[in-house]
């Protein structure tokens, strides 16, 4: 991407943020009444050199890792796995989040501007979450200036009534209009301080993900990819000081029925077409943001289920090359968070801060342990620049637990805690599985009971799930019996013809057992293999060459890990080319002796069983191996 459309798609979950970031600061505030208004100023400061800090911390990650560096990677690379996987949880606990919040605070400003829309908040929110998920199991993704226009629409209208508003307290000679009277329901102390800090602290949510996509930038990518952060700091903290000031020289105070920025906009711009396209900006940017992390959830979940810490079938991309388990999953948590709240902001915010900053917390310490070891040149200044990142988001961090944990924090680390039970659980598993499925030399016997085939060709060209060439020439040519004028209606079992297709996605025990089933028929079989690129296509050959090089071998290449659409083209295509032969399918599964687990196995069959019902004379069976 440029930087030009970059910018906006990746900074919209960031300068988003400030449309509930100050009012989430100042509704702790106002608790104190005056006295407590009063430390408004001095919290922004800090939180700008929140901001500063940690943009800068975040420059050092983009050069470090060019090739994007989460915070699950920065963690699990440099701090070790759990702070890896407590790393991941973090992040997940903000994606679902940041749909909730972004949710709540575009139904907010679409509610302050149409105040009888007030009683549907709830029904508004969870609609826009379906079409979220619509829109994103379509495959649609964010790209070009359809993405960047709500971005650059809501800069202006920020710029614009910032303008506006310090114009008009320019002419009162920057002297602030008192607010109305505010009775104080709690005491001003330093834990009210901290709230307040806190809450005003997750305008800095989605700072990381510009970090995450180093790649997508033109070359040279980490060196665009920093200009852009530094671009989207600058924003944000020019957007967020703009509307502490505002709110400090207007005196306008939180309101359950109207928001902070459409109550300045009411101020600044009446009821004009100006207001209407400040809470339309806002709403829009908004529902952007919300989308963002329909883009970073499923692929950290992705990332998480490579490592067998999370459900393979979160690794695998649907037919629209999205990871449609992933975008699922996300809709439901999300939608079942924000109705839980009711749809409030105020209520999430809590929640919120605690997963953005033990992300933040654990990349910048991992980015210190990088720079120790390296110790090329400037590690000192970029270890220093880590450390009082990852020192100020602990701050954070601590705090945010602390002081909201009664408010609803205890959820998000209640989620934490359950995440690393739940991965660590998961790679258990996956490892007993694998020592049971590993082969060993001379530990079985091979299947070599098999019929040559002879006549028929399996088809030289299948359409891969990307349109692209996915099968090359068989290894052996040689064809099965050919079968002259064969027609549908067999009766007796001499006059079926027989071809045994055995797809392996791995040679294990449970292949193998596989294969000495198809083998056993005394029919001709025909190995398939499903390779995501080059590199596995050749670590397969290599095992196959050792254990099953007897049989003839078919590979098919789908790049997107997608495994039963490239099956299902090849059959059918087979099935088209020979409609004289019964071809069953043979597939290995693996069955475990506790049901939770069953949902961590491939669920290819009953997939396949469903895409290959209409075709005559095709059979699918299973043939278990039991863990």
């Amino acid at each position: 991407m440029r930087k030009l459309v970059a910018l906006p798609v990746l900074s919209a979950d960031a300068l988003s943020s400030v449309a509930y970031g100050p009012e989430a600061m100042l509704a702790v505030l106002v608790l104190a009444g005056t006295a407590g208004l009063g430390y408004s100023i001095p919290i922004a400061a800090t939180i700008v050199f929140l901001m500063l800090a940690i943009g800068v911390s975040y420059r050092q990650t983009i050069r470090a890792y060019p090739r994007g560096g989460g915070s699950y990677i920065v963690a699990s690379d440099n701090l070790g796995l759990f702070p890896g996987l407590t790393a991941a949880a973090g992040l997940m606990t903000d994606y679902i989040l940041t749909v909730a919040v972004s949710i709540s605070a575009g139904v907010a400003a679409i509610t302050s501007a149409v105040p009888s829309l007030a009683s549907s908040t709830v029904l508004i929110g969870v609609l826009a979450i379906l079409v979220l998920l619509a829109c994103n199991l379509r495959g649609i993704r964010q790209a070009g200036a359809i993405f960047a226009a709500p971005t650059y629409a809501f800069v202006i209208a920020m710029v614009a009534l910032i303008v506006a508003g310090l114009a008009d307290a320019a002419d009162r000679d920057f002297r602030p209009v008192p607010h109305p009277p505010v009775n104080a329901t709690e005491a001003l102390g330093i834990l009210l301080v901290m709230r307040a800090f806190a809450s005003g602290a997750t305008a800095m949510t989605g700072i990381e993900a510009i970090s995450n996509a180093v790649p997508a930038f033109k070359p040279v990518e980490w060196r665009n990819a920093r200009t852009t952060l530094s671009w989207m700091v600058g924003l944000l903290v020019v957007l967020f000081a703009g509307i502490i000031a505002l709110v400090h020289f207007s005196g306008v105070l939180p309101r359950s029925q109207e928001t902070v920025l459409s109550q300045l906009a009411h101020l600044s711009f009446g009821s004009g077409p100006m207001y209407v396209y400040t809470q339309a900006a806002t709403a829009a940017v908004l529902l952007l943001a919300a989308n963002t992390a329909f883009n970073d959830f499923p692929r950290v979940l992705s990332l998480l289920a490579r490592d067998d810490h999370a459900p393979r079938l979160f690794a695998r991309m649907g037919d629209r090359l999205a990871f449609s388990n992933g975008i699922i999953l996300l809709s439901v948590a999300a939608g079942l968070v924000y109705v839980a709240f009711d749809g409030r902001t105020t209520a999430l915010i809590p929640l919120y801060a605690v997963g953005v900053f033990l992300a933040f917390t654990l990349s910048q310490a991992g980015m210190v342990v990088h720079w120790w070891r390296l110790r090329n040149r400037h590690w000192r200044k970029s270890l220093l620049f880590n450390a009082t990142g990852s020192l100020l988001s602990a701050i954070v961090l601590v705090t945010a637990g602390i002081t909201k944990f009664t408010e609803g924090a205890w959820v998000a680390l209640v989620a934490v805690g359950l995440f690393l039970v739940v991965t660590t659980r998961i790679r258990r598993h996956y490892d007993t599985v694998a020592a049971a499925l590993r082969l060993q030399r001379h530990a079985i016997e091979l299947p070599h009971h098999t019929i040559t085939p002879r006549a028929v060709v399996p088809p030289r060209r299948v359409e891969g799930v990307d349109g692209s060439p996915a099968s090359r020439e068989p290894r052996d040519p040689r064809a099965f019996d050919e079968v002259e004028g064969a027609e549908e209606a067999e009766e007796v079992p001499e006059e079926i013809r027989h071809l045994s297709l055995v797809p392996i996605q791995t040679l294990d025990r449970a292949g193998m057992r596989a294969l000495a089933y198809a083998a056993s028929l005394q029919q001709p079989v025909l190995v398939i293999h499903v390779s995501t690129g080059v590199a596995e296509a050749e670590r397969f050959r290599d095992q196959w060459l050792l254990w099953g090089d007897h049989l003839p071998l078919q590979e098919l290449v789908s790049p997107y890990r997608a495994v039963v659409a490239p099956l299902v083209n090849y059959i059918e295509a087979l099935h088209r080319q020979r409609p004289d032969l019964t071809l069953t399918v043979i597939l290995p599964e693996i069955v475990v002796r506790q049901r939770r687990y069953s949902a961590l196995h491939s669920r290819t069959a009953p997939r396949l069983r469903r895409a290959l019902r209409p075709l005559r004379k095709v059979v699918v069976t299973t043939v278990p191996f039991h863990v």
